[in-house]
């Protein structure tokens, strides 16, 4: 029977409270357009898909042309505008530091993003846990985003490349998320998920194994007994 033997985990909104500045950056980028984009639309419509898909479900929701040069423009436009806010803010979630560190202590650790690489590496050299992740997947290196399984995937394949061990299984793997896309991806790809209710309520967070308030309060014991019993 399957154990945990490695967690990845999702960036925005699991480790970073980046949510409220993404959106920022996609409605700022969007009204140059003429498109207008709400706080709760975002959240309910938008929340778990990397920049490409958001803009072209924005697009496509509006009755847009979809060009890729254009496409591409905007994509740049909101990047600038997401990392100089990022600059301004420090945005680990509570706990996520103290949980990240106490689990690198026994697995191995990966993260899967939608996010951009060096958005994602920012943030974590401003909290000082890059060194605890031994793999990371971001939205250059895959072409289907969330909610197909492709970044979890990646991911752990990515963990595989890093051992020469046994090596590991989707079965025995634990994603972290905070979105509906992201918990379907990682289904999926044959992995049990936790979700964390940062940006969505537990109860829109269901289809997950199992479902917390924070990552403070959450122990990693509890969890590989909760979903691998018997194990």
């Amino acid at each position: 029977m399957a154990a945990l033997t490695a967690i990845i985990f999702d960036f925005d909104g699991v480790i970073a409270d980046t949510e409220p500045l993404h959106f920022s950056g996609f409605r700022q980028t969007l009204e140059e357009i003429g498109i207008s984009l709400t706080e709760s639309d975002y959240y309910a419509n938008y929340l778990g898909y990397d920049d490409r898909g958001c803009f072209i479900a924005a697009l496509n929701a509006h009755q847009r042309p979809i060009d890729p040069a254009a496409l591409s423009q905007l994509m740049q436009r909101k990047a600038h505008a997401y990392l100089a806010s990022v600059k301004d803010h420090l945005v680990i979630f509570p706990g996520v530091r103290e949980f990240v560190r106490e689990a690198a202590a026994t697995y191995p650790l990966a993260i899967a993003s939608g996010a951009l690489r060096h958005e994602i590496d920012v943030i974590l050299e401003q909290a000082g846990l890059h060194k605890e992740f031994f793999h990371i997947t971001s939205a250059e290196d895959v072409t289907r985003g969330k909610p197909d399984p492709d970044p979890f995937l990646h991911a752990l394949n990515g963990l595989n490349r890093q051992r020469r061990e046994q090596a590991i299984t989707a079965g025995s793997c634990l994603v972290i998320e905070d979105s509906i896309p992201g918990i379907r991806a990682a289904k999926t790809a044959g992995m049990k998920v936790l979700a964390v209710a940062n940006t969505h309520t537990t109860h829109d967070l269901h289809e997950a194994h199992a479902v917390i308030h924070s990552l403070s309060e959450v122990r990693l014991s509890e969890l590989r007994t909760r979903l691998w019993p018997g194990a």
